[in-house]
């Protein structure tokens, strides 16, 4: 009979039954030599491996690996792929943190970076057989479409074409059926959808992606396995979030169109948007982020967010609850007024990532914050 004090530690694991849900593997370490398949949590981890499983099918990939945060899937994969002497070709309205990832970081080992002008037609006028040609679909936050089959006609098999598809989800873009070779998503985004979890997954070849999930073992990005099963959680209603939240968008996007001090507004579903047959021709849905600019002279922008009271200010999108954000102060701050110009990222410019809120309720916060916002209409919200 064992003693007390070994008692208190000794735990007998013996799991015979199926769970209706995968359960959270929250262990460091696995019993061997029967648990070599796992072995170490940050090498591999049950929940995690079932989201990767998951991702893979939404995809049409052969295989997925997961990751701590987004970032942590776009630095990973960029890691893994260059080389010193290799050179880059990404756009200027990317998520800053991309861009100064490759621009502030990679060069320092060698890797060259050209940045162009938004839109398929800038980016092939700079292509000349960069080793890498990093792309979002749908661009964050100027929205604009990037044409995945087209830049694969063009670059043929020269290039390897990455494809950061957060905005589109895989509900709206299967990225690696019309061309890309990896898609990324930041899965703290819609994926999860509950502003919950901070994640990132990457989907591709299974030779990319062997390799790809060996470095980050070393690296140690690992995704820890409550968020993976968060993720799983968030991606049942992944569909149904992004139709309802697309139709919002749909909707807020014409009548924002309507509102007076409303300069801008910039949706791949509007007929004046630049990429909009593209986005029809490409996408399942047109997405459930807006973004719009400001042309009313006497409003004070930061008192404009304070006095919304739906709408959450939040550095983040793509959970149930609309959020919206100042890309010049907020995701893009790190850029320079030249590059946020070059990117079209204007100061009076907003990113509005609907929810599951009733769109009419969303229209009458934005025009009772603009109406306390204004200089003339007196003291702050």
């Amino acid at each position: 009979m064992l003693r007390d004090n070994t008692r208190y530690v000794r735990e007998e694991v013996k799991f015979s039954y199926l769970p209706l849900t995968t359960p959270i593997y929250q262990t460091s370490a696995y019993v061997m030599p029967d648990g070599a398949a796992f072995r170490y949590t940050r090498e591999a981890n049950p929940t995690v491996s079932q989201l990767n499983a998951v991702i893979s099918q939404l995809e049409n990939a052969d295989a997925a690996a997961a990751f701590s945060s987004g970032m942590g899937a776009v630095t990973t994969v960029l890691l893994h792929k260059l080389r010193p002497g290799m050179s880059v070709l990404i756009h200027y309205d990317v998520f800053a943190r991309t861009l100064k990832f490759l621009r502030d970081f990679m060069s320092l080992y060698g890797v060259k970076t050209t940045v162009a002008g938004p839109g398929t037609d800038s980016l092939l006028k700079s292509y000349n057989g960069q080793d890498v040609v990093y792309v979002e679909s749908i661009s964050n936050p100027t929205l604009r479409v990037q044409d995945l089959k087209r830049i694969r006609e063009e670059i043929k098999s020269k290039s390897i074409l990455i494809a950061d598809s957060t905005f589109a989800t895989p509900v709206n873009l299967k990225s690696l059926d019309v061309g890309a070779d990896i898609v990324i998503h930041s899965g703290s985004k819609f994926i999860s959808g509950h502003n919950d979890v901070i994640a990132g997954v990457a989907a591709g070849g299974n030779e990319f992606i062997k390799g790809l999930d060996d470095f980050r073992k070393t690296l140690g990005e690992t995704l820890d396995p409550f968020a993976a099963y968060l993720m799983l959680r968030g991606i049942k209603t992944l569909h149904i979030r992004m139709k309802q939240s697309g139709e919002s968008a749909s909707r807020i996007s014409m009548d924002l169109k309507k509102l007076p001090g409303i300069g801008k507004v910039l949706y791949p579903g509007l007929a004046d948007h630049p990429e909009h047959d593209l986005a029809s021709r490409m996408l399942r849905g047109f997405g459930s982020v807006v973004s719009f600019s400001i042309d009313q002279k006497d409003l004070d922008f930061d008192r404009f967010m304070r006095s919304l009271s739906i709408i959450t200010p939040a550095n983040t999108l793509g959970g149930v609850n609309t959020t919206i954000s100042h890309p010049a102060t907020m995701s893009h701050r790190g850029l320079t007024s030249e590059e946020r110009k070059a990117a079209g990222i204007g100061d009076s410019l907003f990113r509005l990532s609907l929810g599951l809120e009733d769109p009419g309720d969303l229209i009458e916060d934005i025009v009772n914050a603009m109406e306390k916002a204004t200089t003339k209409s007196g003291g702050r919200n």
